[in-house]
């Protein structure tokens, strides 16, 4: 089968890339290289021994996405392309909505004008806004507290009315928690350019001086702590998610929500406790306002994506701290 991945050199699309690989999947990226590098291509082929089709071009560019189709016979999508960071999107919101919607919209129109019916979307636990209980349920009422949260919100009504419309559309929507870790390789992770929005990255900068301290964004929030609670995934879990759900995709018809989390919450400050413990650092931190946007707590019940879907993360806080600082030690000495 050939897979089309939109934002296949990012974080989670370039892990998600290796498992379709390593699944005997035909990978074709679409990806402007905005938030990661072209080097990553070099990576995904040392790891699987196997290279992807690669085209560097923008998502909302509609003419070069029809031709991406016209070339190769696409199968299914999963799509990643996007921008994601909750804090940029407060301050810059029509950078959000223009891309995140414009580059959807082009993607579902050309997979209507060529008969593409599979598609996988990454969408994100944000869509749940402020939960009046926790654990979350796929069920649960929608809304955002962000205008991140707020487009992949809207696509997913949009993607629920074009169910309606198509009987033969296949759609999942995966709603992730929090990744971070990176593979075991140390060959791919999460490396943004200039500072990082999230906070597994923001931690490792610390951890290697980088950044003198981290930011804890409140501790006056009703959790264990003080500070926020969020159901932490490691990418490469997440990433096998993706298979899971595209394994589904290939005989279903119509459109299903899944939550992609661990069940289990973490504090920011358990975060940087076991980071410290596994990896024997020092993260340095100042406790500072609240961000707009943010929440107390957020994390999953992800019962229906082990009964439907047979996933279940196998790996722990601890695998996620010490693969996401292996990584940056590797790369940082090259």
């Amino acid at each position: 089968m050939n897979i089309l991945v939109t934002g296949g050199t990012g974080f989670i699309g370039s892990h998600t890339c290796v498992e379709l690989l390593n699944n005997n999947y035909n990978v074709i990226i679409i990806d402007n290289l905005s938030n990661s590098s072209i080097e990553v291509l070099e990576k995904i082929e040392k790891i699987t021994s196997k290279k992807p089709k690669f085209y560097k071009i923008d998502l909302c560019d509609k003419e070069k996405v029809k031709e991406i189709f016209n070339e190769n016979k696409i199968d299914a999508v999963i799509h990643f392309a996007g921008y994601k960071a909750v804090g940029e999107s407060v301050s810059n919101p029509l950078k959000y909505y223009r891309n995140n919607l414009d580059s959807t919209l082009t993607l579902l129109e050309v997979m209507k004008e060529v008969n593409c019916h599979n598609l996988i979307f990454s969408s994100s636990a944000t869509v749940y806004g402020t939960p009046k209980e926790l654990p979350i349920k796929e069920d649960f009422p929608l809304s955002t507290t962000n205008p991140y949260g707020t487009t992949k919100l809207m696509i997913e009504r949009i993607l629920k009315d074009i169910s309606i419309s198509d009987k033969e559309i296949s759609i999942i929507i995966l709603r992730y928690f929090n990744p971070i870790g990176s593979h075991k390789s140390g060959l791919l992770g999460e490396n943004p350019s200039g500072i990082p929005n999230n906070l597994m990255p923001y931690i490792v900068r610390v951890a290697t001086k980088e950044l003198p301290f981290l930011n804890v964004f409140g501790n006056d929030y009703d959790t264990h702590d003080g500070t926020g609670v969020r159901d932490y995934i490691h990418v490469v879990d997440l990433a096998k998610g993706h298979i899971k759900a595209l394994e589904k995709s290939i005989n279903f018809k119509g459109i299903e929500y899944y939550n992609l989390g661990t069940g289990t919450g973490y504090s920011v400050l358990d975060l940087v406790k076991t980071f410290e413990k596994v990896n024997n650092v020092k993260i340095p931190y100042k406790i500072v306002n609240r961000r707009p946007g943010d929440i107390a707590a957020c994390f999953a019940d992800p019962t229906k994506a082990y009964k439907e879907l047979g996933f279940k993360a196998e790996y722990g806080i601890e695998d996620m701290c010490k693969d996401s600082y292996n990584y940056i030690l590797k790369n940082k000495s090259n």
